[in-house]
């Protein structure tokens, strides 16, 4: 008897990435390659993470580049739609640094229940979707259907520090 494995493809910027979706979401971000960041100290008056029963909920996240530096820059304007996409991507990492703080194990993740993206961009900038689907696009590639979420992206004429993108997620946990 001939055993079939069967996988997932996911277009990201050109790339198709397949994936098993019998590996778990720690094991997915160990073979994608994916270095999530030390989770961020909050720079106001707020936590990062906050528990009610079985939804964690997180603060808006920035993204930082693979050096730490922040990514600024209007979308639209100083910034590309594909670094946008990249900035929403490193926001994501920046998210999932959090919750595996929070939960010790991005394995403890149900599903992602809602994303909330925000775009810096000019009021004639009418693609904050696209720039999101950085994020979107992500989650599904790491969680696969757990990781199809309720989603808004809104420009907003500007964001904290200048950065490009500013993101917030609920999660359901085990």
């Amino acid at each position: 008897m001939k055993i079939l494995r069967v996988t997932w493809g996911l277009m990201l910027s050109g790339l198709i990435v397949s994936t098993a979706w019998s590996a778990t979401p720690e094991k997915r971000v160990t073979e994608m390659e994916l270095v999530l960041p030390p989770a961020a100290s909050p720079v106001a008056n707020y936590v990062p993470a906050v528990r009610v029963g079985n939804l964690v909920f997180l603060a808006g996240h920035i993204p930082r580049d693979h050096a730490g530096e922040l990514m600024t820059g209007k979308v639209g304007v100083d910034v590309s739609l594909a670094e946008g996409q990249a900035a929403a991507k490193h926001t994501t990492l920046a998210l999932l640094a959090t919750l595996r703080q929070e939960l010790g194990s991005l394995d403890r993740v149900k599903r992602i229940v809602r994303v909330e993206g925000f775009v810096n961009c000019p009021p004639e900038f009418t693609q904050q979707s696209a720039v999101i689907n950085g994020c979107s696009d992500l989650l599904i590639e790491i969680f696969g259907d757990a990781g199809r979420h309720a989603r808004m992206a809104i420009g907003a004429g500007s964001l904290p520090l200048d950065v490009s993108v500013e993101i917030a997620m609920i999660v359901e946990v085990e």
